[in-house]
């Protein structure tokens, strides 16, 4: 496909977050160009402020796209959307895609998404973050219907410092190995910035659950609004392709 003609999506992020781009490159690879547009720097903001000025600031942050034409954009920061409730976030989405004459949608309204086409009713929380926001979106998750049978926590580095830009592979596989339920409930690692791809191409040999993350939903949603999913799923990325499978029994 000529590369004018080729899909486009937008994608907002934090300023600092380093992954989120190039994860959406590798899963949609020449199937859409991917734009990116950063939040605005917060220095010296705590925390949940940031979020709610992400939140805050989400309108203008799509508009610096101009009068470029996107086809979908994705809002690529799960926890700035869980300090909504699931229906404030999917209203949220609806208003913002009215106002920019293409669909939006955030990471976690693209999870929930994936979870009703595959019949997902339960899930194993993988969370970089501090305590309180992994309680945050473990409501969020509850709220939206779905159980959450146990959040499994990955620090950065040493034990109680969290920064899910600096999660290793290594982290993440660790705590997953020790601390996941044989219930068989599909895995969702979420926070886009978190680095995960190497992660599920080791689990995705391990287990047969079904893997889900924020920007593996949001580059599955993407590829499906746009049309621009290829009609074999033999072209797709190897971890988007495992998902299209859909569910294994045991995981709903």
């Amino acid at each position: 496909m000529d590369i004018s003609e080729t899909p486009r999506l937008g994608v907002v992020v934090p300023p600092e977050n380093p992954t989120a781009e190039p994860e959406f490159h590798r899963l949609v690879g020449d199937r859409m160009n991917v734009y990116g547009a950063r939040f605005p720097v917060t220095p010296g903001m705590a925390l949940r402020d940031m979020l709610e000025t992400y939140n805050a600031v989400l309108p203008e942050t799509l508009a610096r796209f101009g009068g470029m034409r996107l086809d979908a954009a994705v809002v690529a920061c799960s926890a700035s959307h869980y300090l909504l409730s699931p229906e404030g976030d999917r209203r949220f989405c609806a208003e913002l895609s009215g106002r920019t004459g293409f669909p939006v949608l955030s990471s976690t309204q693209a999870i929930l998404a994936a979870c009703e086409a595959l019949g997902l009713t339960r899930l194993t929380l993988v969370s970089p973050y501090e305590p309180w926001l992994t309680d945050t979106s473990r409501r969020f998750w509850e709220e939206a219907g779905l159980t959450v049978v146990r959040a499994v926590v990955v620090p950065a580095g040493d034990e109680g410092r969290f920064n899910p830009y600096e999660v290793t592979t290594e982290a993440i596989l660790r705590r997953v190995r020790e601390r996941i339920p044989a219930d068989g409930s599909a895995l969702l690692f979420t926070g886009t910035g978190m680095y995960t791809l190497a992660a599920l191409d080791e689990l995705a040999h391990e287990t047969g659950r079904v893997l889900l993350t924020s920007n593996l939903a949001s580059a599955w949603w993407a590829l499906r609004t746009t049309s621009a999913a290829p009609a074999d799923p033999q072209g797709e990325h190897p971890l988007l392709r495992r998902l299209s499978r859909g569910a294994p029994a045991s995981a709903a």
